[in-house]
């Protein structure tokens, strides 16, 4: 089916001008981005405020570095390999394990060390970056997903994002890895989408290719029963985002890992809109009951976060 521009702005859709300037330029200082658009910043920046983030395991800055890259990893089993300023998923290397001398990824596919010291040089170049511009190769622990979230999606590790606005989060989607995307969350390569209750963090709704669907494609699991366990605590994390970077309107990307629990996985300055398709409702109602509030009134992430699920 079609929708037509004019009933999306009835439904309060927010387009991609309008975040740009409405929100993105207005809300977000462009002195801060490099803490969201540079991973290993990103990073450090939360260790700095106690925020819990998959293990650094190395990093690589200049090509002859990537002869190191062995003795990095030699005593894992799996591990995830990230351009520093990379987006939308893109150069992203996930082992999930190894079979003798090849890493097997996360889509069951096994390659040799040249593949990998290959993509590293292919990181370095700069042909992942935002801007095309040389960047650093990290490597980190791999997220072991707890054995709720290991059932629902696809080989790869669900993700939760979540939409901050002025520290409130606003709208958030479970991401869900498919056979399609190759074990990567990202929907626009065909993970699926759910929709989360900011209330209560159940399905709402749930995509794939922007096409509602009712169960996983792969796995075969009933989205409609999905519940977020212990879902204030994460919202608090993806909240306490705003106080790490300053900037009004970002996107928080979360895992819960085994044994660690929920972590911060990477921030984004300019968050993608598929997010109110995976909810079937718009983000501008929600953008603008906060824009109302005081300006220079700022609660704790918690008073934040119970006023969402409030009013959300």
């Amino acid at each position: 089916m079609w929708i037509f521009p004019p009933s999306l702005r009835r439904l309060g859709f927010l387009g991609m001008n309008r975040r740009n300037v409405a929100y993105i330029s207005r809300y977000n200082s462009r002195g801060r981005y490099p803490l969201v658009d540079d991973k290993l910043k990103t990073k450090l920046q939360a260790e700095k405020f106690h925020m819990a983030t998959p293990r650094l395991r190395g990093v690589i800055r200049y090509q002859y570095e990537i002869e190191t890259f062995a003795g990095m990893v030699k005593n894992l089993s799996g591990f995830a390999v990230k351009p520093s300023k990379g987006s939308g998923g893109k150069g992203i290397l996930v082992i999930k394990e190894r079979s003798g001398e090849l890493f097997v990824k996360s889509s069951g596919r096994s390659i040799d060390i040249h593949v990998v010291k290959r993509h590293l040089s292919n990181i370095l170049a700069g042909l992942y970056s935002l801007a095309g511009t040389p960047d650093v190769a990290i490597i980190e622990d791999l997220i072991q997903p707890s054995e709720m979230f290991e059932k629902l999606s696809y080989e790869g590790v669900p993700d939760i994002r979540v939409i901050i606005f002025r520290g409130y989060p606003v709208m958030a989607m479970l991401r869900l890895s498919t056979r399609a995307s190759d074990g990567k969350a990202n929907l626009h390569k065909g993970a699926v989408g759910v929709g989360l209750d900011i209330a209560t963090g159940r399905c709402l709704h749930a995509v794939q290719y922007s096409k509602r669907i009712i169960r996983h494609p792969d796995t075969g699991i009933d989205l409609n029963t999905i519940a977020i366990p212990d879902w204030k605590n994460l919202l608090e994390l993806a909240a306490r985002s705003y106080e790490i970077t300053r900037l009004g309107y970002i996107g928080a990307d979360l895992v819960v890992d085994k044994n660690a629990g929920p972590m911060l996985l990477e921030l984004n300055a300019r968050p993608g809109l598929s997010i109110q398709v995976a909810n079937g409702a718009g983000l501008l109602p929600r953008l603008k009951k906060i824009e109302a509030l005081d300006p220079d009134f700022s609660p704790r992430a918690k008073q934040r976060v119970e006023f969402a699920m409030k009013e959300f």
